[in-house]
C-alpha cells in the first residue's frame, strides 16, 4: 500500500477529519452524534481531536512523544480520558506516513523499532488517562517504579487482554484484514458517510471481543456483546435503521457497555484509509 511521504499539515488533517467523522456515525453504545452516554458528550471528543492533532502530526517526534503530548492536552482541554486508545493507534500511523513508500512496510518498522524512551511516554500517558478497568500486570505494570522495557516488549505482554496491545505485535493486522476491507465493501455496497463508518465500526465490535468492555465487564460480556453485535453485521445500513441501532445503543449504555475499543479501531482505519488515499 503506497503512500508518498506526507508533510504535518496533511497528517494533521486526516487525522482530525477522521476522528470527527467517527463521531457523525451511528456507533451503538459509544458516544456519537446521534446519542450522548457515559457521562461524555461529542463535544468532549471535538475538543480532544482538535487539541490533539499538533502532537500526534508533529514533524519527527517518536511515537511516545505524540501520545504523552496528545493525552497531556486533551486531559487539559476536557479533564478527562476520551482518546488514549486513539492516540496509541494512530500514532504509529503517523509515524510511517512521515517516513514514506509502502504504508504497512514503514508501520512495521516503526512498531518494530519502539523502544525504552517510548514506553516511558506511553506508560506516562496512561497513568495520566488512567482508563477505566486498567488494572495491574505481573511484569511490566504501568503503575511501577524504575527501568521501563521497550514499548514493543510491553505491548506483547499485555497483547492476550488487549486488542490495541495485541496490534503492536501484528503489525495492526487487525485495521488491514478488518477494518480496511469493511470500508471497502461499504463504499462498494453504496454506502455513503457516515454509514460506511457505522459499517467499519459494527465489522470491529463483531469480529472481536472489545477489550474495553473486557476489562470493565469481564471477557464473558464482551463475547456476548461480540455475538450481539455480529447480529447486526446483516442489517441493510444502506436502509438507515437508526431506530433499530439507537434501541441498541439505549440498551447498551444502560447496562454501562462502552466499545470503546472498536471506536478506536475504527478511527485508526479512517486515519489510514485517508492516508493511502
Amino acid at each position: 500500500m503506497e503512500a508518498e511521504t506526507l508533510g504535518t499539515t496533511r497528517i494533521g488533517a486526516a487525522y482530525r477529519a477522521s476522528c470527527l467523522a467517527e463521531l457523525d456515525a451511528l456507533k451503538p453504545g459509544n458516544v456519537h452524534a446521534y446519542a450522548a452516554g457515559h457521562r461524555m458528550a461529542v463535544a468532549d471528543f471535538v475538543t480532544s481531536a482538535e487539541v490533539s492533532t499538533p502532537h500526534l502530526a508533529r514533524a519527527g517526534a517518536r511515537v511516545g512523544e505524540r501520545i504523552r503530548g496528545g493525552m497531556a492536552a486533551t486531559l487539559a482541554a476536557v479533564g478527562q480520558n476520551t482518546n488514549l486508545g486513539i492516540l496509541l493507534l494512530c500514532a504509529p500511523i503517523a509515524r510511517a506516513a512521515e517516513a514514506g513508500g509502502d504504508l504497512e512496510t514503514a508501520l512495521a518498522q516503526v512498531l518494530d523499532t519502539l523502544d525504552g524512551a517510548d514506553a516511558a511516554d506511553v506508560y506516562a500517558a496512561i497513568r495520566q488517562a488512567n482508563p477505566g478497568g486498567l488494572g495491574t500486570a505481573a511484569r511490566h505494570d504501568v503503575t511501577a517504579t524504575g527501568p521501563v522495557p521497550a514499548l514493543r516488549d510491553a505491548m506483547a505482554e499485555a497483547a492476550a487482554r488487549d486488542a490495541i496491545a495485541r496490534a503492536y505485535g501484528t503489525g495492526f493486522s487487525d485495521v488491514f484484514t478488518i477494518g480496511l476491507p469493511a470500508l471497502a465493501a461499504a463504499r462498494a455496497g453504496g454506502l455513503s458517510e457516515p454509514w460506511t463508518t457505522t459499517a467499519v465500526f459494527l465489522a470491529y465490535l463483531g469480529r472481536v471481543p472489545d477489550s474495553h468492555v473486557a476489562r470493565k465487564h469481564g471477557h464473558a460480556r464482551a463475547e456476548a456483546l461480540r455475538e450481539e453485535a455480529a447480529a447486526l453485521l446483516d442489517l441493510d445500513l444502506g436502509a438507515r435503521p437508526v431506530e433499530l441501532l439507537l434501541a441498541r445503543d439505549a440498551a447498551w449504555k444502560a447496562d454501562g457497555l462502552n466499545p470503546g475499543t472498536s471506536a478506536d479501531f475504527t478511527v485508526a482505519t479512517l486515519f489510514l484509509d485517508r492516508l493511502l488515499g
